[in-house]
């Protein structure tokens, strides 16, 4: 089954990276008459605005373009389908042949790959047509305009890019050296358990 990709290791460090950006304060001298005692007093912190002035809102609109917010979407809509085949799997293990366990999943993942490219366009639009009013609002409160401008510029970092361009590949490399070093150990725990479930399963199915 040709499900999707789901958001990368990278994206999520990302996305936590935006949370830890530090607010930015600011302060102000006031002097008094040259009959009176100067004194000097600390303006308030600066609070990002709410406002959406043309300029404000460019530097929000330009960080969502660079934030895949449709990660969130195919996740939505994958979990459903890998569930779906997960149970499937289950349900068949140890209650047909071999052959008709392949062929009646085979059918299963064409079912589900359907449900997969017909959601996932669907889920992807809202998410992009909602991002907008629904996260620009919090950006816009969370963060002033000099803080979007530093996220901005994380998200466009090439370093960042090359990081993400090569996350795949280690995310391969690893999974294959965890596999190979834990098949031994964890292979036949999988087997014993998926012989449990199948044969409770099947017990289930049969008993009054």
């Amino acid at each position: 089954m040709k499900l999707l990709p789901s958001p990368s290791f990278a994206t999520s460090l990302t996305a936590g990276l935006l949370a830890a950006l530090l607010s930015q304060g600011a302060s102000a001298q006031t002097a008094a008459t040259p009959a009176a005692k100067t004194t000097a007093a600390a303006a308030a912190p600066a609070t990002p605005s709410t406002a959406a002035s043309p300029a404000r809102q460019a530097l929000v609109d330009r960080l969502l373009s660079l934030w895949h917010v449709e990660d969130v979407a195919v996740v939505m809509v994958q979990r459903p389908a890998v569930n779906a085949m997960e149970q499937a799997r289950v349900v068949l293990q140890g209650r047909v042949s071999a052959e008709k366990r392949d062929r009646t999943l085979k059918e299963i993942s064409s079912d589900v790959q359907t449900y997969v490219d017909e959601a996932t366009p669907i889920a992807k639009a809202n998410a992009q047509k909602l991002v907008t009013p629904t996260v620009g609002p919090m950006l816009l409160e969370n963060f002033d305009d000099n803080e979007l401008r530093q996220i901005i510029a994380l998200l466009e970092s090439p370093v960042k890019k090359k990081f993400e361009k090569l996350v795949p590949a280690m995310e391969k490399t690893l999974g294959e050296k965890v596999a190979s070093e834990s098949a031994a150990a964890i292979n036949p725990k999988l087997q014993t358990m998926t012989q449990a479930v199948g044969l409770k399963l099947r017990a289930a199915s049969i008993a009054p």
